[in-house]
């Protein structure tokens, strides 16, 4: 290459890394391929497994089930006995692949992977321009797969550990409280704090339209549609006063001007009102978040919420590893004199903010 000084090894080294995100890009479909067949299902629970025997589970041809077990194999997602020309779904790794209901659940995001392919050419423009790109720009199946990616952390760990984390809040839930769910998408934190909770009321606001279609139909399918209800607005102006508590969920580093949408939760809350706010963990400093969930964070960051962000009025652009300093300095713009963090998780910071 003409290069003088070049350390062998390091390179060797980077060409290894360089591969193995490689394999891991292109087995990315197949891992689609495979919840979408069944493939990790016909596999879960099931013991060593002929090709045939997942083949013949799932519906799917032979040949290609052989193909994609030896993928799946080679990078460690199942497991292979060359003796019995075996393949095998480890129980732990069922729960992350084959258990849509598991809190481990991951393959709610790979369709998002596919929705970014398909946005290369506007995503590329919003590099150029800095103008931004809407969430309501992207392809279809960002809406979804984020829905799915996020529903299993909450469903896991909302109503158990993130609200009774806040102070006084829970008590006020199971007498019957009024309750916000802003940036909702399709509902999935709403319709879990509306089933947990059946004598609060609450409302979720979304200003993507087909998102709160969605919405409505996950809470009549949940059966909470009489005390959860779904209304298109933004966080800058959504209707109502004297909320109990206002959430928002992986969102306000998306929106234009939070600090704006800061102070319309202040005035729309009951003076003795709590905001709930849940956003990606994140330390406070770059270089404490250079490791593999800040590596995903950002990447989301780059190429959806930060776009978005800038697509906006004032276009603050936090990106979704802002931290808890710079998170509690724009709810302080917004006029909320108390912040604290309430609890976390490796996922995820929750922060309570008060009058």
């Amino acid at each position: 290459m003409g290069a003088t000084g070049i350390d062998e090894a390091k390179l060797e080294a980077f060409m290894g890394r360089a591969f193995t995100d490689i394999g891991a890009i292109i087995s990315a479909p197949l891992v689609v391929i495979g919840e979408k067949l069944g493939l990790y299902r016909a596999m879960a629970h099931a013991g060593p497994s002929s090709s045939q025997q997942v083949a013949e589970r799932s519906g799917a041809a032979e040949r290609s089930v052989r193909e994609w077990l030896r993928n799946q194999a080679a990078g460690g997602y199942i497991t292979y006995d060359a003796e019995s020309d075996r393949y095998t779904l480890p129980d732990e790794h069922a729960l992350a692949l084959a258990d849509e209901d598991s809190p481990f659940y991951v393959l709610g995001i790979y369709d998002m992977f596919a929705s970014l392919y398909a946005d290369e050419d506007q995503i590329v423009e919003a590099f150029r321009s800095g103008q931004g790109m809407g969430w309501h720009e992207h392809d279809h199946r960002l809406f979804r797969s984020t829905e799915r990616f996020f529903r299993p952390g909450y469903r896991a760990h909302l109503v158990a550990e993130w609200i009774p984390a806040l102070e006084g809040v829970q008590e006020k839930l199971e007498r019957g409280a009024k309750v916000a769910d802003v940036g909702c998408g399709h509902g999935a934190s709403t319709v879990i704090m509306a089933a947990a909770f059946p004598n609060s009321e609450f409302v979720g606001f979304d200003y993507h339209d087909a998102s709160i279609e969605r919405a409505r139909e996950m809470a009549r399918e949940a059966g909470v549609e009489d005390r959860a209800s779904f209304e298109v607005a933004s966080a800058q102006a959504y209707p109502g006063t004297g909320y109990d508590l206002v959430c928002v969920f992986d969102c306000l580093h998306d929106m234009g001007d939070p600090v704006g949408a800061s102070a319309h939760v202040l005035q729309s809350l009951d003076v003795e009102g709590t905001w709930m706010i849940v956003e990606p963990f994140a330390n406070d400093r770059v270089e404490e978040n250079l490791n593999p969930v800040g590596r995903v964070f950002y990447g989301a960051s780059t190429v959806i919420c930060t776009p978005a962000s800038l697509a906006q009025e004032v276009g603050l652009a936090l990106g979704a590893q802002a931290g808890q300093a710079q998170l509690t300095d724009v709810l302080k713009q917004g006029g909320f004199t108390r912040v604290r963090r309430a609890t976390e998780t490796p996922f995820n910071l929750v922060l309570e903010a008060r009058p």
